[in-house]
């Protein structure tokens, strides 16, 4: 059985990505929306390998608000791609970890970081050549 935001057609490599940037409902836009935040990439990449506590991820991630870190955590587990433990210790620890799910995705975040630090020479280039372009000769 499908899922009632299932989009048909996205896997094959003949897809139309029209049908699910279009649909609000549909469910391969809704994990794209939230694979691809920042916040969710950088948790991602940080429990690569390891587990970590709330506060060790909020002192690792620059400028995530407490509220921001919380509603991350709380979606990445919803989609089964980060799972929190807690320890019946006073005060409580509670540590989140990737899912095997979400060491999946871990690796192709990795690609594309992999990707970017490849290319980042030719994109820098690119900028500075169309700021000059759209800005003409700085002074």
């Amino acid at each position: 059985m499908k899922a009632l935001g299932y989009c048909e057609g996205t896997v094959d490599d003949d897809y139309d990505v029209r049908q699910w940037d279009t649909r609000e409902d549909c469910e391969v836009r809704q994990i794209l929306d939230r694979v691809a935040d920042k916040w969710s990439l950088l948790v991602i990449a940080l429990l690569d390998c390891q587990s970590l506590r709330f506060t060790q991820l909020r002192r690792e991630i620059d400028g995530v608000s407490q509220r921001m870190l919380s509603v991350t955590l709380r979606q990445l587990e919803r989609d089964g791609l980060v799972s929190r433990k807690v320890h019946p210790v006073v005060p409580p620890r509670v540590d989140y970890a990737l899912t095997p799910l979400g060491r999946t995705l871990h690796e192709t975040i990795k690609a594309l970081v992999t990707w970017t630090e490849q290319h980042q020479q030719e994109i820098a280039a690119a900028r500075a050549a169309y700021d000059a372009r759209v800005n003409g000769p700085t002074p």
